[in-house]
């Protein structure tokens, strides 16, 4: 463990490792817990889900849980089952974890790429040949050591299959917990290797409670919360950083279509792309896709949720009154989406991608709402 910025931590919020209670996710608790008080834990577990849903808290909470457990047998006999994944803060295990000091636990993540001082952009092979050392070495305690790969999505292609080996001949006493956004897109090797605990994401009564532990003071807006699609992380994300203003200036945008405002629209491409507003453009970016996204779905399942602002159902209504309108959404917001991305990775003018999205946009509501 080292002083290098955290790749999974959000701005303005506590790092997973610091986060005392795991909401929405009793079952897979319960699962590790029955597999570590029945000497059955898999040497690998895969966990997988949205991202900001509590994947990484469940990693850290299970290996210090594992590394914490005491050895069954000897003079005293079996060891007391476990009733709770979490350790105590004050547990030895458990604030050797929080101070990265730990010498059972090792954490594969981005690292720092010391030339530009900024966290590199992959995880890198060098970085999986680092576990060979770290399971060289005597494990102390009860003999385990633990891996957490944060995340998995991040390796690339030689970190992946040096990892597969890893998992392929596990060391004794090893316990592995692989972190990942995208599980269809993991090594199926690599998949197969595992046990998965797949995570689903959070109900709004955990979302907000969650949201509350992570944020203690903050108002939470069920807005925030629709948007964040059970994803704590979005929503802390959304929160900080005006998401839910910026989406309710689309809706308003979208009032008076097939014509858009000019004005409004060049004025959310100005305040994105202005300077000192980093990553500004990209934020707005995804809450179109998220716009247009909700958008395609709302003649799926009509008031399905709650309405994120004011005007919102009628607007959806009014546009997209059929199956086939929906498709015709669902089309333009791949469409749209793709060129909004691929137009930011080169550098293209903010306003002349806006102005484009909305060029389509008025097209494509002209025909749906005759």
């Amino acid at each position: 463990m080292t002083d290098a910025p955290e790749p999974d931590r959000l701005p303005d919020a506590p790092h997973p490792k610091q986060t005392r209670h795991l909401y929405g996710h009793d079952a897979a608790v319960e699962t590790l817990l029955s597999a570590l008080n029945d000497d059955r834990m898999h040497h690998a577990w895969m966990i997988t889900g949205p991202m900001g849903i509590g994947k990484a808290t469940l990693a850290y909470q299970a290996a210090a849980a594992v590394l914490g457990k005491p050895e069954d047998g000897g003079m005293f006999g079996a060891a007391d089952p476990l009733t709770r994944l979490a350790l105590a803060p004050d547990h030895p295990i458990m604030a050797r974890i929080l101070a990265g000091s730990e010498p059972g636990l090792f954490v594969l993540r981005r690292p720092l790429d010391e030339k530009t001082e900024r966290l590199k952009q992959v995880i890198p092979v060098d970085e999986v040949r680092r576990l060979r050392n770290f399971f060289a070495m005597s494990a102390g305690g009860n003999g385990r050591r633990v891996v957490i790969v944060d995340a998995v999505d991040d390796l690339n292609t030689q970190a992946a299959n040096a990892l597969l080996k890893m998992l392929e001949e596990p060391p004794a006493g090893a316990v592995m917990f692989l972190v990942t956004h995208r599980p269809g897109a993991v090594l199926p090797t690599i998949r197969s290797r595992c046990r998965v605990l797949a995570l689903d994401p959070l109900s709004p009564d955990h979302l907000q409670a969650a949201f509350a532990q992570a944020t203690p003071g903050s108002s939470f807006n069920p807005g925030l919360a629709v948007l964040a699609q059970g994803s704590v992380g979005r929503t802390i994300t959304l929160a900080n950083q005006g998401g839910l203003d910026i989406y309710e200036a689309l809706v308003d945008l979208h009032q008076k279509a097939p014509s858009l405002d000019r004005a409004a629209l060049f004025q959310l491409a100005d305040a994105a792309s202005a300077r000192g507003n980093d990553g500004g453009m990209d934020r707005l970016a995804d809450m179109i896709d998220l716009f247009l996204s909700r958008l395609a779905r709302s003649s799926i399942a009509p008031g399905d949720g709650v309405q994120v602002c004011s005007g919102e159902r009628d607007l959806f209504a009014r546009l997209n009154p059929s199956l086939q309108t929906a498709r015709d959404w669902a089309d333009h917001q791949q469409q749209i989406s793709a060129g909004l991305r691929s137009g930011l990775a080169v550098n293209l003018d903010p306003t002349a991608l806006v102005l484009d999205m909305a060029l389509k946009t008025e097209a494509l509501a002209s025909r749906t709402m005759r």
